[in-house]
């Protein structure tokens, strides 16, 4: 065979080069998309020492204020290890009262060097609404308890949570302690999850009401002085008598079918970080607003897993998403989406419309599994709240809906605290 004239050669060299360009460019663009895997360090229990039992006298807050934000912390000196220990020690309370403090070591720590997320936004919107109320409320039953709406969980002391297993749940450490002490009602703390209400009569069993006895039982697990909606129920049940108020209650109650309701289960032990408590991190404090708390019973209910992101603001889409019980919508759960507008290491200021009730609330991302086409919703943070922050240092404070980011470390934390060995998850 004779040599091949170069002008039939140089169209298919550009024709390869062409080809290889673009595999490269959907390469980078699926990166974009796909969930970085982070070599997480180790979290070891040092030492477990019996604390006596709290006061529970604190009261909930709407607000925080006073802690120091994103600029207030570009000033702190970076925490030694000695201090991420004492940080991420932490509190164990028990459903009998009884407390027991935890001393952990910090093996293997990889920590990010370069973290390009400080940079301000010029314009900043406050409050907890931002103009337009972007809200949306999930009040049809087929929505609702449905993933990844059903991962949502309502708290008895006023805020929500996230299921990270079907035992445990991710909320605001605030939600449980006060910095000082823990709340009056994180004694007898409990967790409502959204069911279905059953169309069927009062035993859910068929016409004859099999079951009813264990279904009354089990009604003792139920917060009802917490749930609007529950009271409502309530105060219909009155109409039945007479045949035109009978009707209005088949029509009444036939609406309130397609709303959910809750079914509360008894938490536990509750699990908070040290460094939350006032005096240990002094400035930093914020950056420890979450708790775990470990229920009673296990929910047959889909969870979302954890997931650690490098930035936000630089994903394709840039946008966060979670739901809660916000209280001015009592009784129905809320979802929102939003872009962030600032973000550290630890905190993210973002514009999502929200109201007390939604805090504890988990913040999540969707993104693709690497190697896989298939896209998963991983937990990046814990909605804390409309906060009141300090932002130089000097007393000057302002107003933003603050989150707490999922890091490596608080990644290894929490998951010591669900299966007792952080080894079992060392890449997140």
């Amino acid at each position: 065979m004779g040599p091949v004239p170069l002008c039939l050669l140089l169209p298919v060299t550009v024709l390869a080069v062409a080809v290889v360009a673009v595999v490269s460019e959907e390469a980078a663009v699926d990166d974009e998309y796909t969930w970085p895997q982070w070599k997480v360090p180790l979290v070891r229990n040092r030492r477990t020492v019996p604390l006596g039992s709290p006061s529970f006298s604190a009261q909930p807050q709407a607000q925080l204020s006073g802690m120091c934000g994103i600029e207030c912390q570009r000033r702190l000196p970076a925490p030694s290890l000695d201090d991420l220990e004492k940080f991420l020690s932490y509190e164990t309370v028990y459903e009998n009262g009884t407390r027991t403090f935890t001393s952990v070591s910090v093996q293997g720590l990889n920590e990010v060097t370069a973290w390009s997320g400080n940079s301000s936004s010029s314009s900043r919107r406050k409050r907890e609404v931002y103009g337009t109320d972007t809200r949306f409320t999930i009040s049809d039953k087929q929505f609702s308890t449905k993933y990844p709406f059903s991962t949502t969980v309502k708290i008895s002391t006023g805020c929500s949570g996230v299921l990270l297993s079907p035992k445990h749940v991710l909320t605001a450490a605030h939600c449980i302690h006060d910095g000082r002490d823990y709340l009056n009602g994180a004694q007898k703390l409990r967790v409502g999850v959204l069911k279905e209400k059953s169309r069927r009569g009062k035993g859910g069993k068929g016409r004859g009401g099999r079951g009813k006895g264990k279904r009354r039982r089990g009604d003792k697990d139920k917060e009802e002085d917490d749930d609007a909606e529950e009271k409502e129920e309530k105060g219909g049940k009155g109409d039945r008598k007479g045949k035109g108020k009978g009707r209005k209650s088949r029509s009444r109650r036939s609406a309130d079918s397609e709303k959910p309701s809750f079914r509360w289960t008894r938490v536990k032990q509750t699990q908070v970080p040290k460094g939350w408590f006032k005096g240990v991190s002094d400035g930093v404090a914020a950056d420890y607003d979450y708790a775990v708390l470990e229920l009673k019973k296990a929910q047959k209910v889909k969870h979302m897993d954890l997931g650690v992101i490098l930035s936000v603001k630089k994903l394709p889409a840039g946008r966060i998403h979670f739901s809660g019980f916000d209280d001015d919508r009592p009784g129905n759960l809320v979802y929102r989406f939003c872009s962030v507008s600032e973000e550290s290491k630890d905190l993210l200021y973002q514009y999502c419309d929200a109201k007390p009730g939604s805090s504890g609330s988990g913040v999540y991302i969707r993104l693709k599994e690497p190697g896989k086409k298939k896209w998963k919703r991983k937990i990046i943070g814990i909605f804390s709240g409309h906060q009141w922050v300090d932002v130089n240092g000097n007393g000057v404070h302002q107003d933003y809906n603050v989150a707490v980011r999922i890091t490596p470390l608080k990644y290894a934390q929490i998951c010591y605290w669900i299966h007792g060995d952080s080894s079992e998850c060392q890449v997140a």
